[in-house]
């Protein structure tokens, strides 16, 4: 049950047996079905959450029910909401599965004794932090400068394994745009090609 989380940890950091058998005890699986909330808006996020398999959106409502979708994570990925979690304060986010999906969990209290006891963890979650911001920013970016064309084709360049995985309507609503308007896009680059 452990053999992911380790191989993903042993990329940032080096631990002893002790230190992973201490970093288990603290960690809590889960399977969820599909179309399952993980968390709701209004809900404060307690977990982060490591998927050994699956896959999970998280999306937030505009005050027309109009869906943003902010990611997909798969396996290997780490999920949660950020500043719900780390400021222990209401979420305004939903995080649902969009497939059965097993978790292991690691809760606000547990992360704080991990680091206290354990502290290159503190350095693995920094650089996980680090990198989210990046793939952020370039997001955001992307949402100022590209088209509507350019931004499909980049999400089906850099993640074609979760293209296959999740509805054409939610990568419309990952790349800001209606379902109707992906699929005027998707008709122009098919005609293209």
């Amino acid at each position: 049950m452990y053999e992911e989380i380790d191989r993903f940890v042993s990329k940032y950091i080096p631990l002893t047996e002790e230190e992973r058998t201490f970093f288990h005890s603290l960690l809590r699986s889960r399977k969820v079905k599909k179309k399952n909330f993980l968390l709701q808006e209004g809900e404060v996020c307690n977990f982060e959450a490591f998927i050994i398999k699956g896959c999970i959106r998280s999306y937030y409502l505009d005050k027309n029910g109009v869906e943003t979708i902010l990611l997909f994570a798969v396996e290997e990925w780490w999920v949660s909401d950020l500043t719900s979690f780390s400021e222990q304060k209401p979420s305004n986010l939903f995080i649902e599965t969009i497939e059965d999906t097993e978790l292991l969990f690691i809760d606000f209290k547990n992360k704080s004794l991990l680091f206290e006891k354990i502290p290159a963890f503190e350095r693995m979650f920094r650089l996980m932090v680090q990198r989210s911001l990046g793939v952020l920013q370039q997001r955001f970016y992307a949402s100022v400068s590209q088209t509507a064309e350019e931004r499909y084709i980049q999400f089906m360049e850099k993640y074609p394994l979760i293209a296959q995985r999740v509805p054409q309507h939610q990568i419309a609503r990952y790349i800001g745009v209606s379902p109707e308007f992906l699929s005027k896009v998707r008709s122009t680059l098919y005609k293209k090609h």
